[in-house]
């Protein structure tokens, strides 16, 4: 018979050989819900089944939960069963019940639970399965396997002050780490580029985290976190931090391609540094990007890049909808506008990737000279609360409608959102401007020959720590080009930035970053 499996773990829920009708119950992000007299329906099918056969059912629930009744067509399998109360709250625990074969009918079948009536305690369900007996070790690997596919992972965090009760809402965290094994990760460990650290320990199946952090002025908290959704990848890494190396680890002063290590971890602020993690294979990594590697600071020294196109947010303390002077028109090339009351205003600008503006372009507008900007700061933030001045401008003055006039930025850095803080204008209670755009200085020169992106060690269950190295490649790689984990030729690597030179090069700047890093991997294979 092919496996039944219902996960409600996610929403919405994964489904394999099953079809769920529920009663009088809540859908949370980690389980479902059942109130007293509520009940759930897996139908499934059994197709060539042996008359002897017998299944195995599986109930996992989560901590302590009602007593519950199980019923495979109709026919009583378990009833007012207790669950335990020596488990954690939250601890997922499995109920095995033995189907006798005579239970099971060729095609349809339904299986029932039930929570009774008048329970005062929940029954939290999280899965259900239903497998022929002698295959229930092969369907336990599938659905780890399963769970390994969904591998990005958005978690809902929290922190909480060392000795308070209550905790606040924090940043969500989102996690994705792939070296080619598909383990899912135990323990995390990560330091930001503004000094920020944390480290945190997950559950094994990955529903939820507890560890603390340290933000960068020194401030120390609890920090916790359950699951919010689960993707597999790439989906949920789009406008994310998300690195894609191609590695080689070293013995005995030889390196070798060890295929390739996709690195997600944003907690809401700064990009991290330094990422070290155990996975539940036991294999443990720690690596520490390069300052090639973190924008900012890198030292910009090329030519001028246009970002405008990656603003994926602009907000406003103020704007003239009803005659269409809204702050989006900031970022088009026609002559319209952006207008709003007082003689300040706070425009607030998302990109979708953090990057260093080291050269901004303010346009006046149509008319109204006075409502022109004289004062104001460009400041930066990775999480929207800590903002960080870049620029400051005083006594400015547009000779002319429609004049660009651009700043060189004081202190660049790489930020995810922008501020542009206008603290006075010309006298007038509007204020007013018709474009701005963000530009972005690139290194002349990539790094050089043979250097890595990032440098480490890794370690298997029970071995001795390796060298471990990275090189970036721009662009999406192929997964089916060979990238996944464990190549054995030292042509892997040539034929992945082959691809990617392929597909990927947008430029001639593209393409030559590119050609670069092929011509080092060469010179030292």
């Amino acid at each position: 018979m092919e496996p039944a499996f219902a996960d409600f773990s996610t929403n919405p829920a994964q489904l394999s050989n099953a079809v769920v009708t529920h009663h009088r119950c809540g859908i949370a992000p980690s389980h479902l819900a059942l109130g007293a007299g509520g009940h759930i329906k897996v139908d499934f099918t059994v197709d060539g089944r042996e008359e002897n056969d017998e299944a195995v059912v599986t109930v996992t629930v989560l901590g302590t939960s009602a007593p519950m009744d199980v019923l495979l067509n109709g026919k009583t399998l378990a009833e007012q069963l207790a669950i335990p109360a020596d488990g954690a709250h939250s601890d997922p625990q499995d109920i095995v019940l033995s189907a006798p074969g005579e239970l099971l009918a060729t095609g349809a079948n339904v299986l029932e639970v039930r929570s009774p009536e008048g329970s005062d305690t929940l029954l939290r369900l999280r899965a259900v399965t239903v497998v022929a007996a002698h295959e229930r070790d092969a369907a336990e690997r599938a659905r780890a396997a399963r769970a390994a596919n969904r591998s990005v992972i958005a978690f809902s965090a929290e922190v909480r002050a060392p000795g308070a009760t209550s905790w606040q809402p924090a940043p969500r965290l989102l996690v994705h780490i792939d070296m080619g094994e598909r383990a899912m990760p135990a323990h995390l460990a990560w330091r930001g580029a503004d000094g920020s650290e944390a480290a945190i320990g997950l559950r094994a199946d990955q529903t939820a985290f507890l560890g603390h952090r340290r933000t960068a002025d020194g401030t120390v908290t609890e920090y916790r976190g359950s699951l919010a959704d689960r993707w597999t990848y790439p989906e949920g890494t789009t406008a994310a931090r998300l690195h894609r190396f191609s590695t080689e680890e070293g013995h005995g002063g030889t390196w070798s391609p060890s295929g390739e290590l996709r690195l997600l971890l944003d907690d809401g602020g700064a990009p991290v540094e330094r990422v070290s993690w155990t996975d539940r294979r036991g294999t443990t990594a720690s690596v520490v990007l390069s300052s090639a590697d973190r924008p900012d600071v890198r030292k910009p020294t090329g030519e001028l890049r246009d970002i405008t196109r990656t603003v994926v947010g602009i907000e406003a303390s103020d704007e003239f909808d009803a005659a269409g002077e809204i702050a989006e028109n900031l970022l088009s090339k026609s002559r319209s506008k952006w207008l709003g009351d007082g003689d300040s205003a706070v425009l607030d600008f998302a990109l979708a990737h953090p990057a260093a503006v080291t050269v901004y372009r303010l346009t006046s507008a149509n008319d109204a000279p006075e409502r022109d900007p004289e004062e104001w700061e460009l400041q930066g933030s990775h999480d929207g609360d800590r903002w960080t001045t870049v620029d400051s401008r005083t006594r400015e003055h547009f000779r002319q409608r429609y004049e660009t006039k651009e700043y060189s930025v004081v202190s660049p850095a790489s930020y995810a959102l922008y501020r542009l803080s206008i603290t006075d204008n010309h006298g007038s209670e509007q204020t007013q401007l018709s474009r701005i755009q963000f530009l972005t200085a690139e290194s002349a020169a990539g790094p050089a020959q043979g250097a890595a992106d990032f440098t480490g060690y890794r370690t298997s269950l029970g071995g001795d720590p390796v060298g471990y190295r990275g090189t970036t490649v721009p662009g999406p790689w192929s997964d089916a080009a060979g990238g996944q984990g464990g190549q054995e030729t030292g042509q892997a690597l040539p034929k992945l930035l082959a691809g990617d030179l392929g597909e990927t090069a947008r430029g001639l700047d593209d393409a030559a970053r590119l050609i670069g890093k092929l011509a080092a991997y060469l010179q030292n294979s």
